[in-house]
């Protein structure tokens, strides 16, 4: 008989929480909030943090909101949202909804990708900028029932790349990956993650930028399992893909990296929910995962690169 694989205990918490959490909440927005949580977050090229912050209003509206910092922990919120257009087409395929906000530098450009809902369910939409402080819309970028969309830092094959998580029709969706000469026109989709039977997954979906390391590009992604009552958690996870066909999982980690467990990751608006829009990746190795708590908080952990892309394969 095969002996049951278990886990060192010197791997369980390579992901530290950190002690000041959550780093932002409603009462930090200036405006009225219920809740302000899976944040994008990216570290410009003049070294200063900016967060989109999705806040969600009392009249279950959705904002994205900046946010700066000099240190990648102590945010605060600018005076105002993000203008988006006041379009027929815009209000028609976002009805106020619209969140969830990754952020990507590449070639000096920062690009927003982002969910938009309303009757028509759920697709991506972008916004691109030369400094994070003004906004331009380029438009939607994908058909109706996907989010969840992310691009990579740089292109690939000579096309820009994205990941993103289409629905299926059994609610098990799971990560896509999606190429474009322009970053509008999108084309040669692939299914990448499908659920993995270690997890009991229900569905899982693109998190952070993806990172480039020399064993690949570092993942890092939410995945939902059921538990008794039919209940979703919502766990953080990372993979690795390779570097020159990302459709291609090299090593993918059988066990979460961060799992609810704090009061303010399983009690909000959404019960037991951890879930990453942002990463970023200093100088020294450490990596900042930003992620919100129960749909509801912002909130920071840290870990080493090196012991993210050991997960991969040992965890």
């Amino acid at each position: 008989m095969s002996q049951p694989v278990v886990y060192p205990k010197s791997k369980e918490n390579i992901v530290v929480r950190y002690s000041g959490n959550p780093i932002l909440t409603k009462d930090d927005v200036p405006g009225a909030a219920k809740g302000l949580y899976n944040s994008g977050c990216v570290k410009t090229l003049e070294g200063k943090y900016v967060m989109l912050c999705r806040v969600e209003t009392p009249a279950m509206k959705q904002l994205i909101w900046p946010a700066d910092s000099s240190d990648g922990i102590n945010f605060k919120l600018r005076p105002h949202p993000i203008t988006m257009p006041d379009t027929d087409e815009f209000k028609e395929y976002t009805t106020g909804m619209y969140y969830d906000p990754r952020v990507t530098e590449i070639e000096g450009k920062y690009y927003v990708v982002f969910a938009c809902h309303s009757g028509h369910s759920c697709r991506l939409g972008l916004l691109e900028s030369p400094d994070m402080n003004t906004f331009k819309w380029k438009g939607f970028i994908s058909e109706t029932d996907n989010r969840n969309g992310v691009l990579f830092p740089e292109k690939i094959n000579g096309l820009y790349c994205r990941l993103d998580r289409p629905n299926t029709g059994d609610g098990k969706g799971y990560i896509w990956i999606s190429y474009s000469p322009d970053l509008i026109h999108w084309g040669g989709s692939k299914a990448v993650a499908v659920t993995q039977d270690e997890w009991g997954w229900k569905k899982n979906g693109p998190g952070a930028v993806p990172i480039k390391t020399e064993k690949g590009w570092l993942v890092i992604y939410h995945a939902v399992n059921v538990q008794c009552a039919a209940q979703y958690v919502y766990h953080i996870g990372v993979m690795l893909l390779d570097v020159k066909d990302p459709s291609k999982i090299i090593a993918r980690a059988k066990a979460p990296i961060l799992s609810p467990t704090t009061d303010y990751e399983l009690n909000g608006l959404t019960y037991a929910v951890v879930f990453t829009s942002g990463a970023v990746v200093e100088d020294n190795g450490e990596v900042k995962l930003y992620y919100g708590g129960a749909d509801t908080v912002q909130c920071l952990a840290t870990a080493k690169l090196d012991d993210l892309v050991d997960a991969c394969f040992n965890r």
